[in-house]
């Protein structure tokens, strides 16, 4: 098992993430999880809930730079990504960065732009580059993307084809607080007014060290197998028009290693699997029925395959 003193500024940035979104300590592990797994992450829910607050609140308390983008029907690629502009005293174009090269981009509201604007961040989520003009540009490390999405009932937006969904790690929806954290927020401090005095728990070479732990957290063979058997059962079952791909196995693998990293352990359990199997699953697998993900289905299944 680590040693606690060396997972306390885990711990640190966890509480002060727990201070700022109410209620909510299994979504914000779930989020901390993501980035340590290297992984981008979709919080769809409905308006004024905390989306956009808990991606400030990543991003003040790991010490990154952050940039909010809000998409929307008219936005653009080049909104995202950059342009060149050519400079006359030098004879040359000349380019001015976009918002995308961030520590931690907040694609607020993603499902309100079209399907080209959101296009354009696939290379970045999954290359951690962008090309433009001919030529390829590193991103900053470590290049975390939060989309914010509103359900698809609410006019004005395009769902995000399945190319992009697959993108991110971790779906995870926030909800209503219950009573006694609404009661708090009303009766506290803003939570915004708190974000602008925030101080880092953690910086970006802490970040990155922790990262390169997670990748050395044991799975046991045996652990392997529920993996496959888990994502096997999704490709063989009728309630989804796919099951899950190997990226998607891949991810389940690594999310799991953060999960029991900051439960403390150096090895992962079958538990950890099932604590983020729903986060990482959901939002990948549609239901024939419907044509929507459907959590209940994914919950089912997961008590249906025995643990090897």
């Amino acid at each position: 098992m680590p040693e606690r003193t060396l997972l306390a500024p885990l711990h640190a940035v966890l509480a002060q993430l727990d201070a700022y979104i109410l209620g909510k300590p299994r979504e914000t592990r779930l989020a901390l999880a993501c980035l340590l797994a290297r992984g981008h992450l979709l919080i769809e829910d409905v308006p004024g809930v905390g989306k956009t607050t808990l991606a400030h609140a990543l991003a003040a308390t790991l010490g990154l730079l952050f940039q909010r983008v809000q998409f929307t029907s008219d936005m653009l690629p080049a909104d995202l990504i950059g342009v060149s502009i050519y400079d006359r005293d030098n004879h040359a174009f000349r380019f001015h960065p976009g918002p995308v090269f961030s520590q931690v981009v907040l694609a607020d509201e993603i499902n309100r732009a079209t399907p080209k604007t959101q296009s354009a961040l696939l290379e970045a989520m999954e290359e951690r580059q962008v090309t433009l003009d001919g030529e390829t540009r590193v991103l900053p490390e470590p290049f975390f993307v939060i989309a914010t999405q509103n359900p698809s009932y609410q006019i004005g937006t395009f769902p995000l084809p399945e190319s992009q969904l697959d993108r991110f790690l971790l779906r995870i929806t926030l909800g209503y607080p219950d009573a006694a954290a609404e009661r708090a927020m009303l009766l506290g401090e803003d939570r915004r007014a708190m974000l602008r005095d925030a101080r880092p728990a953690m910086d970006a070479a802490e970040l990155a060290g922790f990262q390169a732990t997670v990748r050395r957290v044991h799975v046991a063979p045996a652990l392997v197998d529920y993996v496959q058997a888990l994502c096997r059962a999704t490709r063989e079952t009728d309630a989804f028009h796919n099951g899950l791909s190997p990226r998607a196995a891949l991810g389940l693998l690594a999310v799991a290693r953060a999960w029991a990293l900051l439960a403390g352990r150096d090895m992962v359990i079958p538990e950890d699997v099932q604590a983020v199997f729903g986060p990482v699953a959901t939002h990948r697998l549609l239901a024939r029925a419907s044509n929507r993900p459907q959590p209940e289905l994914v919950a089912k299944l997961m008590q249906d395959v025995a643990i090897p």
